[in-house]
């Protein structure tokens, strides 16, 4: 969980229970469970997506333009004020996901993203991915929209660590509370509560894996946890999304 910079494709997939279950059972013939998942059959991931007071980013995201980027405060659980979150900033282009993140106290994030003002640089900082998201902020005047929280489950390949699996689940909303430390609650995503499964890999993926979908009927499918959050909550609300938005982005 202490990547800070790195490249991928991301393919991913919608499974109900069962079909997560028997494709899982598949997966550990190839793959590992990660150091944490060793210890815990889940860990909480926690998020804050910050946008503009439009909410431009995530309208941009939607209609599906070659180049996108976004930018969201993570925790592994409910963290104090000095506990250490990460300010990650994820951009999209002609398919290749690139993200970067630094570490950084929770009060040092906040502040950070509130001001635009970099906090005095500490050892656990990425001082070249602090300099980017300064420049993002400068370009963007950024608010906490929406928090999203969800359990993971995840695997690395036994031949290559460029090949991670993860499973989300119990993906959960809320536009009240915009904290990270407010708890990890939420109106369920998904009332159904699928699976989602996501496949990232640095490469192409192996003949195996390639198998194994096939085997059990997976195919790739568009989602974005922060996107269908937008849709719901804009539909709920009765406002209108542009008509390429709306055909474009699938919903659970």
């Amino acid at each position: 969980m202490a990547i800070e910079v790195f490249n991928r494709y991301e393919n991913k997939y919608l499974l109900d229970h069962d079909a997560y279950l028997r494709f899982y059972s598949d997966l550990l013939d190839y793959m590992e469970l990660d150091e944490y998942n060793k210890q815990h059959e889940f860990y909480t991931i926690s998020n804050l997506y910050f946008d503009t007071p439009n909410d431009s980013l995530i309208r941009t995201s939607l209609s599906k333009p070659k180049y996108k980027e976004k930018l969201r405060l993570r925790s592994y659980g409910v963290p104090g004020a000095d506990a250490k979150v990460y300010l990650e900033m994820k951009k999209k282009v002609f398919g290749l996901v690139n993200k970067r993140r630094t570490g950084l106290k929770l009060h040092e994030a906040y502040a950070f993203v509130g001001s635009g003002v970099e906090p005095a640089f500490q050892p656990y900082m990425n001082k070249q991915v602090m300099e980017e998201i300064k420049y993002f902020l400068s370009r963007y005047k950024l608010e906490p929209k929406v928090y999203l929280a969800y359990e993971r489950k995840a695997l690395f390949s036994k031949e290559s660590r460029d090949l991670r699996i993860t499973f989300d689940t119990n993906i959960r909303h809320r536009r009240h509370d915009l904290g990270l430390e407010l708890g990890d609650h939420g109106e369920l995503l998904d009332p159904s509560n699928k699976w989602l499964l996501e496949v990232k890999a640095e490469n192409t993926v192996p003949l195996w894996l390639s198998r194994l979908l096939s085997e059990h009927g997976l195919f790739r499918t568009s989602f974005s946890k922060y996107g269908n959050e937008f849709k719901k909550t804009v539909r709920h609300a009765g406002m209108s999304i542009p008509f390429a938005e709306r055909e474009r982005v699938s919903y659970v």
